[in-house]
């Protein structure tokens, strides 16, 4: 037995566990993106509304004095 091959072998284990976490956190990274995009979408077109209504309140208040 030769301690460098066990070495190697260990580091090569190491280097695909480090690439698959990676990974792993890569997924987790994209699917957090998409859903915090997904719920700015949603929330903007609610907010959008209330302005909307908001404003038109306004405008009618002002036309009615």
């Amino acid at each position: 037995m030769k301690p460098t091959n066990l070495t190697s072998k260990h580091i090569r284990r190491l280097q695909s566990k480090k690439g698959q976490t990676l990974v792993e956190y890569a997924l987790i990274l994209a699917f957090i993106s998409v859903v915090a995009i997904a719920v700015l979408i949603n929330l903007g077109k609610q907010v959008t509304k209330v302005f909307s209504t908001i404003t038109s309140q306004l405008s009618y208040a002002q036309s009615s004095h």
